[in-house]
């Protein structure tokens, strides 16, 4: 079986569907047509058994011949509420959404795997589950939804990809243990007591109350958390006030806690409540803390990391080894249950331009990069024994 070229005949149709599906993005959990559009692709390959509406709009393909191990991979298909300005012919035609994370990408690649599984059906010993997930990109996310709704029922191991723009294409990045972190969120709001600028005696400031918040809580990283942890606690939002001679009664902030250790998520989200509670009793606010944990952190399975290693090599790629980044992802919902590995893709390319970040209106990635997951996927599950 030459997986290179089984891989390049696939390059014109993964650009194809990519290119689709960029075009007509949807928001997490609302992936009406993005849902057909993958099920109709689905509906072609004659061997596989297609699971419908898992965990709410999730789809389950299965294939399977012989006796072997059960793979499972994973793509996600929702997008993001960004508007898209990008001078491309395949720029998204719905307003104020885009595909600007690489998730359409993973898509036309899980299907292009679908692809040449259906085509090598002969060849295959044991069973592939190719799950296909909605809503990555919103908490709850889709992927406690689909494994409470038996996604993965029978599966032995789970490998999921990532395209990456900020890692120059071309190469395969993962590592042991812990690679992502669980992203929690906060929303905070300050009630004081509002009254005239000229006298502050009658009033109590709530943005003062939260200027204060905000400066203590910067050290709760630095004085609170080991130096030898990872952790990282940002306020992306304030809003107070009306008028600049009004003293606010009401100041609201909202940020983010990323973390990879459990403990240290609760040791940090005390000392959040800590401080408020201090200003409760200093300035004679109240307040309101609403602390969402996020996904758990991805945690690779040494065994599987090792699988991709030896597939990256197969494929003719570099492997490199990642640093935790502090970005967050559901796919850490499947490795509670099942052993498995999270990659990211190199998708950059600063000749072509390609440097803008994900979420970011300009973000776009290296199409070739998806020849190099199709790759790894593929030879992943040769390392597996079932091709």
């Amino acid at each position: 079986m030459d997986i290179h070229q089984l891989v390049n005949n696939e390059t014109e149709q993964l650009i194809k569907d990519r290119r689709f599906l960029h075009m007509h993005p949807e928001l997490s959990f609302e992936e009406t047509n993005t849902y057909m559009f993958i099920l109709q692709q689905l509906q072609k390959l004659e061997h596989f058994h297609i699971r419908e509406r898992v965990g709410d709009k999730g789809i389950v393909a299965t294939i399977s011949n012989h006796t072997g191990p059960s793979i499972a991979l994973r793509a996600d298909f929702d997008a993001l509420p960004i508007q898209d300005e990008k001078n491309v012919p395949y720029k998204s035609q719905a307003h104020g959404v885009m595909h600007a994370c690489g998730h359409d990408g993973h898509t036309a690649i899980l299907l292009g795997v679908a692809r040449i599984l259906n085509a090598q059906f002969e060849q295959i010993n044991g069973k592939v589950v190719l799950l296909f997930q909605f809503g990555e990109e919103l908490a709850p996310g889709g992927a406690d939804p689909m494994t409470n709704d038996g996604a993965l029922e029978g599966v032995d191991r789970i490998y999921g990809n990532h395209l990456w723009s900020p890692f120059e294409h071309g190469a395969i990045h993962c590592k042991y243990d812990a690679m992502l972190a669980s992203p929690d969120m906060f929303n905070i709001t300050i009630q004081g007591k509002g009254g005239h600028g000229a006298h502050p005696d009658t009033a109590i400031d709530a943005i003062v109350a939260m200027a204060t918040f905000i400066t203590n809580i910067q050290t709760i990283i630095s004085r609170t958390v080991s130096p030898t942890s990872e952790a990282v606690l940002t306020i992306g939002k304030v809003e107070a006030g009306n008028a600049f001679n009004i003293i606010s009664d009401k100041a609201k902030c909202s940020g983010t806690v990323r973390t990879f250790d459990p403990d240290i998520k609760i040791l940090i989200k005390t000392a959040i409540e800590n401080e408020l509670k201090g200003l409760s009793i200093a300035k004679g606010i109240t307040y309101v803390l609403d602390y969402v944990d996020g996904y758990p952190a991805v945690v690779n399975h040494h065994s599987c990391v090792d699988i991709i290693q030896r597939a990256t090599e197969r494929a003719g790629l570099p492997y490199k080894i990642m640093k935790q980044q502090m970005i967050g992802e559901d796919f850490s919902y499947y490795l509670q249950h099942k052993e498995g590995a999270f990659f990211f893709t190199a998708a950059g390319n600063k000749e072509q331009g390609i440097t803008a970040p994900h979420h970011h209106p300009l973000f776009d990635f290296d199409e070739s990069a998806m020849n190099d997951a199709l790759n790894v996927f593929l030879n992943i599950l040769i390392e597996e024994g079932v091709l």
